[in-house]
């Protein structure tokens, strides 16, 4: 090859290399790509209840739902839980501390476990595990222990979480089923809210809506034709008597 053809094919190569570098900045002029401050997807999830909207989630009756809840569906359920819990009677630590007989314990207290500060704190102010602290830190362990360890997303279902603290009771739970509340039955506090707000009963059909008394009648009588008299007024004066008729 002769140093011409060599000078030829070298000057094409690094002309080419120049036109690809000289289109890409032109683009990235043209097109500027705009990146965002935080990298990532938020993704919201609609509570259950209500289409586009959260419903509030009340507290179930425990002394309703317990004993009627199924057991099995929470132990499959619980499936979630066993890449960071055990709950058999080993009691074992892993990535979270061991759940046997967590219904009843106080938070934070499982030895061998280092515990966030936060939820260090939370024992301070609650006894123990009950059953409306566990319903609420399924549901969505982040917010309602903000900076626990427990970094799963939560279980948005309310009967998988019944579910799985029955299948948690069952599994040396020392706390006792509560007796049945009425006030925490479906619909016992919509029935409750006409009295709270002190509503008045409907009068009858065709009673007085007042109870002011309507004044007396008056029994004193003008002249004919006219209008009653005037309390006070004088008496007006009898009329003369007709002449007897002559025979």
């Amino acid at each position: 090859m002769s140093d011409l053809t060599f000078n030829k094919i070298a000057g094409a190569v690094l002309a080419t290399g120049l036109a690809i570098v000289g289109l890409r900045e032109l683009s990235a002029g043209v097109f500027t790509p705009e990146h965002p401050a935080k990298p990532g997807y938020l993704v919201e999830v609609a509570e259950e209840g209500g289409e586009g909207g959260a419903a509030a989630d009340t507290l179930p009756d425990w002394g309703t739902v317990l004993p009627t809840a199924d057991i099995a569906a929470g132990e499959a359920a619980f499936a979630k839980c066993k890449s960071c819990h055990v709950v058999d009677a080993s009691n074992a630590n892993g990535t979270g501390p061991g759940l046997h007989a967590v219904v009843g314990r106080k938070p934070g207290a499982h030895p061998g476990f280092a515990y966030s500060a936060s939820m260090t704190e939370f024992a301070g102010k609650a006894p123990v595990w009950d059953y409306d602290h566990l319903y609420e830190f399924l549901k969505a362990p982040q917010k309602y222990i903000p900076g626990t360890k427990m970094t799963f997303v939560g279980l948005k279902k309310s009967d998988e979480r019944v579910n799985i603290i029955a299948y948690l009771k069952s599994q040396g739970g020392t706390l006792p089923v509560p007796a049945p509340d009425p006030s925490r039955a479906p619909g016992a506090a919509a029935a409750a809210a006409p009295a709270a707000e002190g509503a008045a009963a409907p009068t009858a059909e065709g009673q007085p809506t007042t109870t002011e008394a309507a004044p007396p009648a008056s029994t004193s009588g003008g002249p004919a034709g006219q209008a009653p008299g005037q309390p006070g007024a004088p008496a007006p004066a009898p009329a003369p008597a007709a002449a007897p008729a002559k025979k």
